[in-house]
């Protein structure tokens, strides 16, 4: 059945706290995508970020963000007045996310409620613990452990507590009882949000797209509570880790840095861990998007310790066996792979094999250092269809830095009209396209530039900041999409 959607991440929602929440605006936003026909509201991962504010490097790839936590909801709890939240500093632009000013009074805000939480503990809540206490008691004795050590990474603590040996981890327990309980509060009010979210949205008739990026930072509570799930040597150091080779887009390649798996040490014990997150991200989305799905097939490994990816070597992945196991013990999960970058025909296959559908992007079919087939002419059926992604440019910013040639190629196929918006022009082709399902992003719809780009990659401190200005999302502009929907059979229920 013909689909569409829109990808807009939760901190790019409006806000007078600094950053996107899971309150009203976003069941505004549900409203909205009701009223354009849509069927489909795409987010970014929604994990807590650490360095660099990605959300594709988060402390943990279970817990989720505290800057989600809606301060309204807390001020209906009782939790936080409105005079508290009114009373700190949360940014001067409503149009883009302060990391800095966030990460310096959210927390203090929060540990307010904290302290009011203590004094009437919701029924649910030692059910709540119990429930997730496979990976949300090591999460909060994670970070308080982070704290107390001022932020430093997990490799850098004293050697009993970063080797994890019991007494001492006992001993933490103890002394910092308190600090776990605000953590474990957090993912509490957080979970409880998501899932309020997530009904109010099904209930509409609007399905969540998640994402799940491949690996896992190197400092989060993931690989330092089960460290033997990863690539490290004895001391617990990374021998390879991830990244991307040399292409024409970057000649140095993409160093990521994140630890890579022990693929052989999953395989023995059933791929635990990667069904456990399966699992966990089915619970939180209707259907959820795996990062970089080529690295299963086989992925690049660069030596630690390198300042560039050009020492990399390909290592065959798990393939279709890791799959066969998720189905084995989950059933059947709606999964899109992201089977963007350099392809073989191993992963062509591998993504064949598994039945999900792949991704096409609009911008990579006019740009002539990309070798795929995303001219829309060689669709199939079964993928899913982009303008593009966060790690793009917006259309119209697209249209002022592209190459020339690529920009006239785009005009000249897609029949572009200058006074209609260039970015109409191809979110209509998008929506035309045999895909099963289009997306389109909120800047696209808004027709902005490349100031509202999410993220350019290998870049940092200027990523993941673009909000969308409050009123943006009109009944006009609903209005406007829903003609689209129903001109190219994507309705609802069509």
């Amino acid at each position: 059945m013909r689909s569409s959607g829109i990808l807009m991440h939760i901190s790019s929602l409006p806000s007078p706290y600094g950053i996107g929440t899971l309150g009203k605006e976003a069941r505004k936003f549900v409203d909205f995508l009701v009223k354009a026909g849509q069927s489909y509201w795409q987010v970014l991962p929604v994990c807590p970020t650490s360095y660099g504010d990605s959300p594709y490097q988060s402390f943990s790839a279970f817990a989720g963000n505290p800057y989600f936590i809606d301060l309204e909801y807390l001020i209906r709890e009782k939790l936080l007045t409105r005079e508290e939240c009114d009373g700190f500093t949360w940014g001067r632009k409503a149009w883009e996310v302060d990391y800095g000013i966030l990460y310096e009074n959210r927390y203090l805000l929060l540990r307010k409620a904290f302290a009011r939480f203590q004094k009437r503990i919701p029924k649910d809540y030692g059910e709540f613990c119990e429930k997730h206490a496979d990976w949300l008691s090591d999460y909060a004795l994670f970070m308080a452990l982070k704290d107390k050590n001022g932020g430093k990474e997990w490799s850098k603590w004293d050697p009993a507590l970063k080797m994890r040996e019991p007494e001492a981890m006992e001993e933490a327990r103890r002394e910092l009882a308190e600090e776990i309980a605000f953590y474990e509060m957090l993912q509490y009010l957080f979970y409880r949000q998501w899932f309020d979210l997530k009904d109010y949205a099904n209930g509409k008739g609007i399905q969540i797209i998640g994402d799940a990026p491949i690996y896992v930072a190197g400092d989060s509570a993931d690989v330092w509570a089960d460290p033997k799930q990863f690539y490290l040597d004895e001391e617990l150091t990374p021998i390879e880790v991830a990244g991307c080779p040399p292409d024409a887009f970057s000649a140095d390649g993409q160093l990521w840095g994140n630890p890579l798996f022990r693929w052989d040490v999953m395989k023995k014990d059933g791929y635990r861990w990667w069904i456990k997150r399966v699992e966990r991200t089915a619970q939180m989305f209707d259907m959820v998007r795996i990062d970089h799905f080529r690295g299963f097939d086989s992925y690049y490994a660069i030596p630690y310790g390198d300042e560039t990816a050009r020492n990399g070597h390909w290592v065959k992945g798990p393939g279709i066996e890791l799959f066969e196991k998720i189905k084995e013990a989950l059933g059947d999960v709606n999964i899109i792979a992201e089977d963007l970058g350099y392809l073989t025909d191993s992963v062509h296959q591998l993504r064949e094999d598994s039945g999900f559908p792949g991704m096409k992007l609009f911008q990579f079919a006019f740009d002539s250092r990309e070798d795929g087939d995303y001219l829309p002419h060689n669709y199939k059926k079964h993928c899913v269809v982009y303008t593009g992604t966060h790690d793009n440019d917006t259309i119209m910013g697209w249209m002022k830095t592209a190459p020339r040639d690529s920009v006239k190629f785009a005009k000249e196929y897609l029949r572009l009209d200058k006074e209609e918006g260039y970015n109409w022009g191809m979110m209509k082709c998008v929506w035309g396209s045999v895909g099963d399902l289009a997306v389109v992003t909120m800047q696209d719809l808004l027709g902005l530039g490349s100031e509202a780009r999410m993220n350019t990659p290998s870049t940092l401190g200027c990523n993941w900041k673009w909000r969308m200005k409050p009123g943006a999302a009109t009944t006009r502009l609903a209005v406007k999409i829903r003609d689209n929907m129903q001109l190219y059979g994507r309705m609802p229920g069509k």
